[in-house]
This record gives C-alpha cells, sequence and structure tokens, in this order.
C-alpha cells in the first residue's frame, strides 16, 4: 500500500528516529512508502544520508521550513497538494507541529482515505508565551477534526492533549516511541573504552547527559546540579553529548561554576555511537522542560544504566523511582544533585536500577513492535485495509 510519511525537518531527534524507523519497517514489510520533509538542518547535525540510503522515497520539500511565515506556509501547503495528489496514498500520516498541520490539511484537501498523526510532543507547552500556546492549541483542534486517528508516544501526551480539547480519549493510541534495541546491548560495549577518549578513570563516577544545547534542554539546571554534587563527591565527572547554538554559553557557565575540567564536551554523535557513549557512564540524566516521552533515557536504561529526570510529561512512564531510576520535581537543581549523589554512593542501588529498566524497555520500545501496532492503527482506520507483508 502507498503510505506518506511527512515531518518538518529531518535533524538528530527522537522524533526523526521514530519516523525514519517507522518507514524502514514498512518499507521491508514490502509497502510503497514516501517521506516528504523539508530541507532545514540545524546544529544537531542531520538525518536526510541515512533516510535516502534504505530505499524507500525521499522527497525533500524545499517550501516547508520551520519557522511560520504566511507566504511560504501557503505555498508549501499547495505544493503538498500537489505531492500528495500525484503520489496518491492511502495513508498518510504526519509528525512535528509544522508538517503535522499542513499535511493533515493538504490530506485532507485531497481526499486521503486515512490521515493519522503522531504527537511526539505538543506543539503548545509550557515553555511558551500564553498567545503563542492558543494559536498553536486552536490550528491543532482544528486539524483533529479532519484527523481518523491520533497516536501519542506517551499516555501523558494523550492526558495532555484530550485535558486541551483536541479529541476524546477514545481517538488517541500510546504506542511508544521505537529503538534499535539490538544496538543497546550493554554485553557488546566496553565501559572502559569510551571513558579513555574521555580522560576518566575506572573509579570515576560519570554523569551523562544527552540533549540539544538549547533552551529548554535543562542546562540552566544542570549545571547548578553538578557543581553542588561535584563540590560533595570528588568522584563525580560529567560528559555532556550534543551541540547547539548555546554551546558557548554553557562552557562560560561551566567555568563560571569552577567544574569545567570535570566535564567532557562530546559534541554531536551518530545514533549508532549513542549506546558506545552511554557504556562508559553510571548514570545519565534528562533535565528538558518539555518533552513527550525523551529517548535518552530509554536507551539508557537499555544499556542497564540508571537514570534522573524532572517529573514532567512521560519520564514517569520509565522513570520508577525506586525501581529504575529517581524523579525531581520540575526546576529542582538541589533535588536533581541529591539523586546524583544517592545515585554514586550506592553501586548496587544503580546495578538493579540499570537491570530493572532494561527488563521493562526491551519489548516495550522495540522498533518492530512499535510498527506492529502503526499497522494496527492504519488497519482500523483505512477503508482500504493495509495488508501486513
Amino acid at each position: 500500500m502507498r503510505i506518506a510519511h511527512i515531518i518538518t525537518r529531518l535533524i538528530i531527534g527522537g522524533a526523526q528516529e521514530n519516523t525514519l524507523l517507522t518507514c524502514e519497517d514498512l518499507h521491508r514489510r514490502g509497502h510503497d512508502v514516501m517521506l516528504i520533509t523539508g530541507p532545514q538542518t540545524g546544529p544537531e547535525g542531520s538525518l536526510l544520508g541515512e533516510a535516502c540510503s534504505v530505499g524507500y522515497k525521499v522527497h525533500v520539500l524545499h517550501s516547508m521550513v520551520r519557522e511560520v511565515n504566511p507566504l511560504p506556509d501557503w505555498r508549501c501547503l499547495s505544493d503538498l497538494r500537489e505531492l500528495l495528489a500525484r503520489f496518491d496514498p492511502v495513508v498518510v500520516h504526519t509528525h512535528s507541529s509544522k508538517a503535522g498541520i499542513l499535511g493533515r490539511i493538504a490530506a485532507h484537501d485531497v481526499g486521503t482515505p486515512c490521515i493519522i498523526h503522531t504527537i511526539h510532543g505538543m506543539s503548545f507547552n509550557r515553555t511558551q508565551p500564553w498567545p503563542v500556546q492558543m494559536i498553536y492549541r486552536g490550528l491543532e483542534q482544528y486539524c483533529a477534526a479532519c484527523t481518523d486517528h491520533l497516536i501519542t508516544v506517551a499516555d501523558a501526551m494523550t492526558r495532555q492533549a484530550v485535558a486541551a480539547g483536541l479529541a476524546k480519549p477514545e481517538k488517541f493510541t500510546t504506542i511508544y516511541s521505537g529503538i534499535r534495541t539490538s544496538w543497546f546491548d550493554p554485553s557488546k560495549h566496553n565501559r572502559m573504552e569510551a571513558r579513555r577518549r574521555w580522560g576518566f578513570g575506572p573509579d570515576d563516577l560519570v554523569v551523562g547527559k544527552i540533549a540539544r544545547m538549547s533552551r529548554g534542554k535543562g542546562y540552566e539546571y544542570v549545571i547548578p546540579a553538578m557543581a553542588a554534587a561535584a563540590r560533595a563527591d570528588s568522584r563525580l565527572r560529567f560528559v555532556w553529548i550534543g551541540d547547539g547554538e548555546r554551546r558557548g554559553e554553557y562552557e562560560a557557565r561551566l567555568r563560571a561554576a569552577g567544574i569545567r575540567d570535570r566535564v567532557y564536551l562530546m559534541g554531536l554523535i551518530l545514533p549508532h555511537d549513542i549506546p558506545r557513549a552511554i557504556a562508559g557512564m553510571d548514570i545519565l540524566v534528562h533535565a528538558s522542560e518539555w518533552e513527550g516521552l525523551a529517548r535518552t533515557l530509554v536507551q539508557a536504561l537499555l544499556m542497564e544504566k540508571p537514570v534522573i529526570s524532572f517529573d514532567i510529561d512521560g519520564a514517569p512512564e520509565v522513570v520508577y523511582p525506586g525501581m529504575t531510576g529517581e524523579l525531581v520535581p520540575l526546576g529542582d537543581s538541589h533535588g536533581m544533585a541529591q539523586a546524583m549523589l544517592r545515585l554514586a554512593a550506592d553501586e548496587d542501588l544503580r546495578r538493579r536500577y540499570g537491570r530493572a529498566g532494561r527488563a521493562m524497555c526491551l519489548r516495550r520500545f522495540d522498533h518492530q513492535y512499535m510498527v506492529d501496532r502503526i499497522v494496527d492503527v492504519y488497519q482500523q482506520f483505512s477503508p482500504r485495509k493495509v495488508a501486513t507483508v
């Protein structure tokens, strides 16, 4: 069957990795898949080359850009209508806010039989000014009316969407974002290999963070937490994976806090290198101010590493205090520092959390299981059934 996926851009990120895995698995099952994306990349890196290497169709739509601009957006809507009319998919499946809005309108306009949208994270969220939130909420409500079904990556996203009036609960299905779980096997990676590259020894306790260096990713909270924890435990070292427009600012904050020499900035790495890096860590901390359900939490747990996260959005669906990690209130740097110290002080606790986390995540987050469930949604809501090949 012909299935079109639409996403705003193919930076290295959770929604993008989810979409590529979905397209790849659908293609391997024999479906005729087209991925439509905008041309933009950024300091996060690009997944466009990976998308083009698998064998399904990839169309870069140059009029699709992330920034809101009425004239180019109108052109993009027209281009999407033309492209979808020519491809004539049975299913249009959209991702991210811009592609989700324009893609669903275009699919409805050309009479696509089945329109699906995945909410990876709410397009209106607590970090935005309220007028922006209201505009996006209104657009999402409008588009939900012409969507056959909505997929969310966490139960928390469903609750938030229902509370915002997007649709009734029965219009949502939670499907956790799939990961190549075979990559994240702690038996395949050596702890000291990464540590030698970072200049850390076997007795150091390494806390990792994987995120873009931009507003909303929590560096403003993590840096004081790191500084407080480092003062209390001289064994603590830190690794940051990622890059972004605020790297210089955050490096200056590390120097001001007196801990720059304890932090290794790894920069951008490709997705297949993430397991090797996590293997060198003892703990992973995640501090985004809003998120659907952070893939880094799942990736760390698959590598048997305990996790610390703010108690927001989908995090409590994988971070179980007393079982897989520690939750702290949003913005609580002191609580985050205390969580680091608790885990740093107890090797048995770290090991127990990590093993429980891996056992919990192995099936729930496997990408093939994710696509099985997505195909189930297609079958249920498409007038022409999508055969599982």
